[in-house]
């Protein structure tokens, strides 16, 4: 390994650190998400400080032992803390949450998952949902740090939970599962696009309500609101699978010409 490659190795190990600084090749959604990235990136910096602490610490022991490692010995060890750099500067990946795991834990870190999870089918949604997606990450951080001064006991942030956690997330999943192919046929008017779009836009002004009522400290009306939203939004919330395209059915053959039957 030459000396020129030991730069380019170390400038790209720079660049990615610098790229999960800025929150990832995905841009960070909302303030909850681009923490939780943080808090990962912190913890491989961790990782890169101690491997690299180790393998120094390897180098001296065995120096001391042998009386000095030598020139080949010490381009080993360069080699070893640039790829052990290289190593934890990719890995471990940040894990995307399961949809059964979003809605565990506290308001905070719910919060963060969700949009965690949202940021990972950004790629895939269509144009109009990504902006809808992109506007209800910022509204997820204003909620998020309303709820945290509430009691979790309140059935309000039961409720808000129930639509942020499951409703927002399930809706999109319910998407995902539709074949490609089928997305753009209309059932009633509207394709499946378009009903995740509807669907995202009701619950971004669900969003705006609740976070209203909290601020105006309305907690019994935020209860009651939150009541009805499976009864208003249940069905809607969820983008309706598609039925396969049916094919023509082939005509019943006719049964060949059979003799009349004798009358007696």
């Amino acid at each position: 390994m030459t000396l020129s490659d030991s730069d380019r190795i170390l400038s790209e190990a720079r660049q990615s650190l610098t790229l999960q600084r800025a929150g990832g090749r995905r841009r960070s959604i909302g303030a909850r998400s681009a923490e939780m990235k943080r808090r990962h990136l912190a913890r491989k910096v961790t990782r890169m400080a101690m491997a690299v602490g180790a393998i120094l610490l390897a180098g001296m022991v065995a120096g001391l032992v042998i009386d000095g490692i030598g020139l080949g010995g010490l381009l080993l060890m360069i080699v070893a803390i640039i790829g052990a750099l290289a190593f934890f500067a990719t890995y471990p990946k940040l894990k995307v949450p399961d949809l059964g795991t979003i809605n565990r834990g506290d308001v905070r870190t719910m919060v963060g998952r969700t949009e965690l999870w949202l940021e990972a089918q950004r790629p895939a949604l269509p144009a109009p949902a990504v902006r809808l997606v992109d506007q209800i990450g910022l509204q997820l951080d204003g909620l998020g740090a309303q709820l945290e001064g509430i009691d979790p006991a309140e059935p309000a942030v039961a409720e808000v939970r129930s639509l942020v956690g499951e409703h927002l997330p399930g809706m999109v999943e319910s998407w995902r599962k539709i074949p490609p192919h089928l997305r753009r046929e209309e059932r009633g008017g509207r394709n499946a696009d378009q009903q995740l779009a509807d669907g995202l836009t009701k619950i971004s002004g669900e969003i705006d309500q609740i976070t209203r009522q909290l601020a105006a400290g309305d907690l019994d009306a935020l209860a009651v609101r939150g009541r009805y939203l499976d009864y208003r939004y249940g069905d809607a919330l969820d983008a309706p699978a598609l039925d396969a395209p049916v094919s023509p059915r082939a005509p019943t053959p006719q049964p060949a010409n059979l003799p009349a039957p004798e009358t007696k």
